[in-house]
């Protein structure tokens, strides 16, 4: 039941005038609902709307009075960072009876509310589409009891429902990730990387307890991330006989010179008969089968707890001005909807669809039909699932398949967190498909010198934490020595090449390209994967490294914002890098609630930065005491971040005071994030899938032979799916000169940053969400990695 099309509208033409909006979150708390309600409650400011607070979720509802109040601006200012959520939420038993709802309807009559925001989990939106439908017999009730005149039944008829789900299990089917998940990943990971020094330090095992009761989403992407032994989740129960199969892995690990052994369990883990699998249960059989060291540990509540990840900022805001729009075009005949993700794209989905179809998923498992419980949950569940079991169980030699291929993987370009669990998923998946593989240090200088090795299993374990490059990167393009480089491989015997890199990784499959004519050497299958903080890669909406330089700028932004705390009105300037692409400074502004981000790709002159000062001034004086303004580091040649700075200090003399920061590499440093380990994980092992399918297809006379364009590709992530791209045809999309692709998709995303910062502008709505039926069955190339 997809919408037609919308034609091109923009924001001017919806208005909310008249209209009463409350926002409420209920349930669990997770990291980034404040983030949701700031959105709501702004974007809803901004079309003119009143929007209210429902404090403690339903229960505020119920009881009315204090707990539903009018919302300001200023209201949700200094919250963006704040953990759980600010107005409360609660468990309500008085909703779920007819009479409780009956007291909710009228207490919000009372204020004129016929629109609602629920942000929580599938038992929250149920109830509030149970509510929306009860909505004109409640309404009849309160006139028959004379509580509210006859004409309200009119005035108010419909209840509109939207849903914005926050549940840090990722539990929720019809959307890649809800609200909190990616926060809770990087808590599990924290503590990950803590453990694994001390457990080495020790040779010790230890076990970990996740969150996760009937979802074991959190337990298989942080074991996929921190490349865990073993992972025990409640949709795929072990094989019956698996304690002998993990003692036996563990003991082949140990054996194998790992001085650590990492078994994470998702708190709802079972086996085959639906026997709950304890922590303390698998400590008992790894200490009496092995006699190892063995530790529990059991994270709990710290996974809800703590500042919300870059990502779940901007999933929130993006979701919180969806959810306002969906309200503003709503109908009475419109079904209850639900915000989702589905790639980088919002969605709206049916409510009712969503919550029958997560439903499904707990039948199917009680029902014991496992293999259908991990299709329910979605493709992306089901890849990290299979790219877990790929990488984490090798086979013994004598099953894996010989196919006498020597592949080739190396960094190019600057060094991007998450660059070493790509060449570790290339690693393990080419010798799962029977290659050998060889790394190539220092990129093409390397290459060109002879730096190859072969790279066996056991060498890159522990490499998916591990940030920077520890292949070593270099920037050198392959054409000055294409000669000296046909030659190396030509000596190793090389196959294919995979490439993992930047800007200078796609010159550099060019410039291969070219060269083919005239060396054979390089008709070879080639393919890139881009890695690079700046995401200016043509090809890809998303690059490996660039969430982790995200949730550095987001952090340092927030520490330099606390650091102005109680102190005068104060100004931060603030440099990202990025080269000429505006990325960090546009989604990291967005991320941190900047109130102006100057880039390249949106020029601005004086008088823009006039207006910039001068909305800001305005600001100070009535309500903020902190600005954040942000600009990359070659948006402009001439307003450069001194003249910025000083252009600041000078207008804002006597209303605020001005500081600056270049944040520099620190935001290529660092542990990579869980989004950039799992992304480079399931990127690099699609391109290791793509690099045995084409020399299966290039073998010819006993020697492989590739000159054709779709031999030479980029695998990049575009809106919902990864798409293989020849090289040659990206060419048209590339500005070369400034090292940016000429199309961004985040552009869209600038007007999002200037509405929540109380600036005037035009927002194009056309590439906003439309109702969809709920499908899991999405194109086989449709993997939803930037979900994770």
């Amino acid at each position: 039941m997809a919408q037609p099309d919308s034609k091109k509208i923009f924001f001017e033409n919806l208005s909310g005038a008249g209209k009463a909006i409350a926002v409420l979150t209920s349930g669990g708390d997770a990291q980034g609902m404040n983030a949701a309600v700031r959105a709501v409650v702004r974007m809803g400011l901004y079309v003119g709307a009143k929007v209210y607070f429902i404090h403690e979720g339903y229960q505020g509802m119920v009881d009315g009075g204090e707990n539903i109040k009018e919302a300001t601006w200023e209201s949700v200012s200094s919250m963006l960072q704040v953990g759980g959520t600010v107005i409360g939420s609660a468990r309500c038993k008085e909703f779920r009876s007819h009479e409780g709802r009956l007291k909710a309807a009228h207490n919000l009559v009372r204020h004129g509310i016929t629109n609602l925001c629920v942000i929580g989990g599938d038992g929250s939106l149920t109830g509030a589409n149970l509510f929306r439908e009860e909505w004109s017999g409640l309404l009849s009730e309160l006139v028959e009891q004379g509580l509210i005149e006859a004409d309200a039944i009119q005035k108010y008829s419909a209840l509109h429902i939207v849903g914005m789900v926050g549940s840090i299990d990722n539990d929720f089917c019809g959307t890649d990730m809800t609200i909190g998940t990616d926060s809770a990943l990087h808590r599990i990971i924290e503590v990950v990387d803590a453990i694994m020094t001390t457990a080495q330090s020790h040779q010790r095992t230890f076990v970990l307890e996740v969150m996760g009761r009937h979802c074991g989403y959190l337990a298989l992407v942080s074991a996929l991330a921190c490349g865990a032994d073993w992972v025990l989740i409640p949709e795929m129960p072990p094989e019956d006989g698996w304690e002998e199969k993990m003692c036996q892995k563990l003991s082949a690990n140990r054996a194998g010179m790992k001085r650590l052994n990492i078994i994470i369990v998702a708190e709802g883990a079972i086996d085959r008969n639906n026997k709950p699998i304890t922590t303390d249960f698998i400590k008992d059989l790894v200490v009496k089968q092995l006699g190892f060291d063995t530790r529990v540990t059991i994270l709990g509540h710290v996974q809800r707890g703590g500042t919300p990840s870059a990502f779940d900022r901007i999933l929130a805001s993006r979701m919180g001005v969806e959810a306002v729009l969906a309200l503003l075009e709503t109908t009475a005949n419109t079904p209850a909807c639900v915000v989702s993700l589905c790639g980088n794209q919002s969605v709206r989905l049916p409510l009712m669809e969503c919550v029958e179809m997560t439903q499904e998923v707990q039948k199917a498992m009680d029902q014991k039909r496992f293999e259908e419980a991990v299709k329910l949950r979605g493709r992306s569940f089901e890849n990290n699932l299979k790219t877990y079991k790929l990488l984490a169980h090798r086979k013994p030699e004598s099953e894996l398949p010989t196919s006498n291929f020597n592949v080739a993987v190396l960094n190019v370009g600057a060094p991007a967190a998450g660059m070493n669990a790509a060449v570790r998923s290339a690693v393990r998946v080419g010798i799962s498909e029977g290659h050998k593989m060889f790394a190539v240090n220092d990129g093409f200088e390397g290459l060109y010198k002879g730096q190859i090795k072969e790279i066996k299993w056991a060498d890159v374990g522990g490499w998916t934490g591990q940030g920077g490059s520890l292949l070593g990167t270099k920037r050198t393009l392959p054409a000055k020595h294409a000669e000296k480089i046909a030659d190396q491989i030509r000596q190793h015997n090389i196959n294919a090449l995979l490439v993992i890199g930047g800007f200078e990784a796609f010159l550099s499959l060019l410039e291969l390209l070219t060269a083919r004519g005239k060396y054979e050497e390089f008709c070879v299958p080639m393919v890139m994967v881009p890695a690079t903080v700046s995401n200016n890669v043509p090809g890809s909406d998303l690059s490996i490294g660039a969430d982790t330089a995200l949730n550095a700028i987001t952090t340092t932004c927030d520490r330099i914002k606390q650091s102005a705390s109680g102190t005068k009105r104060r100004v931060f300037i603030i440099e990202t890098m990025g080269g000429y692409c505006g990325y960090l400074a546009s989604v990291g502004g967005l991320a941190a609630g900047a109130d102006a981000a100057y880039i390249y790709e949106e020029q601005f002159d004086i008088r823009d930065l006039q207006a910039n000062v001068e909305h800001l001034t305005e600001k100070m004086k009535t309500s903020i005491q902190r600005g954040l303004v942000l600009r990359n580091e070659n948006s402009n040649e001439n307003y450069t971040t001194d003249f910025i700075y000083q252009l600041y200090s000078e207008e804002g003399r006597g209303v605020f005071d001005c500081r600056k920061n270049v944040l520099g590499h620190m935001q290529q440093g660092g542990a990579p994030s869980p989004f950039d380990r799992n992304f480079g994980t399931k990127i690099s092992a699609k391109a290791m899938q793509w690099i045995s399918k084409k020399l299966v297809e290039t073998f010819r006379q006993g020697r492989v032979f590739a000159n054709s364009e779709d031999t030479c590709c980029l695998l990049g992530m575009r809106r919902r799916a990864l798409v293989f791209q020849p090289v040659v045809q990206l060419k048209e999309e590339s500005d070369f000169v400034h090292r940016i692709p000429r199309e961004q998709w985040w552009l869209k995303l600038r007007p999002l940053m200037k509405i929540l910062a109380k600036y005037k502008t035009s927002y194009d709505v056309s590439d906003s969400g439309q109702l969809e039926h709920v499908v899991h069955n999405r194109p086989k190339e449709s993997d939803a990695s930037v979900a994770m």
